[in-house]
């Protein structure tokens, strides 16, 4: 009876090895630490696997008209899907907003940025680090502040641009530039992180309205579509929330998560 026992559960872990899948994801560089942790909890629900790429949106777009093997694009806005539906590499009707992002304005010093940005004022900093405008939402959200806050003209000279969010906050950790606009999730992300920082108002900059969206290449993925479906329930919104992320009202999280594949 043993015998028959242990072969029933080899073959039944077999079968689940076989239906779990593995789905590509290109993610923008903001949501890196959100994203490892869902695709942690996304393994845990379902056995499938998320394969994770970081980088900027903009040059996401263009990696998957150039054939980029992705099945899954978690973008920094709202904006970077309508060329690839267009391609018809993007499904339009699976986009939905995942989350709402941040800006703030970080330096790794204590006490360098102040409670209001009065810093952006001064003359008290060589380099202002802030993300490619054309590329990254962050980084456009950024130069609405400084034009906001007629500031522009003034620190121009003194920016220092990044690829992607990620590069930015690199230049700032890294001491080479004494300040820079960053994602608040990046800031969040590192408790052991020093500094000072102010979260900038809402009302001076566009909202930042992150999207996802299943592309072609994974409407046949049970995997994609799965993961899909995981980032609206209840325990990725928490997730995402942690980081300092608003979940938009109107898209409601379901209930439940997706089932684990059945043997």
């Amino acid at each position: 009876m043993k015998v028959l026992s242990y072969a029933l559960l080899a073959l039944t872990l077999g079968l689940s090895a076989v239906q779990a899948a593995e789905v590509q994801v290109a993610v923008a560089s903001n949501f890196t630490k959100p994203m490892e942790k869902i695709a942690e909890a996304f393994k845990t629900k379902t056995g499938h696997d998320a394969k994770l790429s970081f980088g900027a949106s903009g040059a996401f777009v263009t990696q998957i008209k150039n054939g980029a093997p992705f099945e899954v694009f978690l973008s920094a806005d709202d904006k970077k899907a309508a060329p690839l539906v267009e391609e018809k590499l993007a499904i339009a009707d699976t986009a939905f907003i995942y989350a709402q992002g941040k800006l703030a304005l970080w330096s790794a010093q204590d006490k360098f940025v102040d409670d209001q940005g009065k810093v952006l004022e001064g003359d008290t900093f060589k380099h202002i680090a802030i993300a490619d405008p054309k590329l990254a939402p962050y980084g456009t959200a950024a130069m609405q502040v400084l034009d906001q806050l007629k500031l522009t003209d003034k620190v121009k000279a003194k920016i220092v641009q990044g690829e992607n969010i990620g590069q930015t906050m690199q230049f700032v950790s890294t001491g080479n530039a004494e300040l820079g606009f960053v994602a608040l999730s990046q800031v969040i992300a590192e408790p052991s992180q020093t500094g000072s920082v102010w979260i900038v108002p809402d009302d001076l900059y566009a909202p930042i309205n992150q999207q996802a969206v299943l592309l072609t290449k994974g409407e046949n993925n049970e995997a994609a579509k799965a993961l899909m479906d995981f980032l609206k329930s209840n325990e990725a919104v928490s997730i995402i929330e942690t980081f300092g992320y608003k979940v938009p009202a109107t898209e409601t999280p379901s209930t439940t998560t997706p089932d684990a594949p059945k043997s």
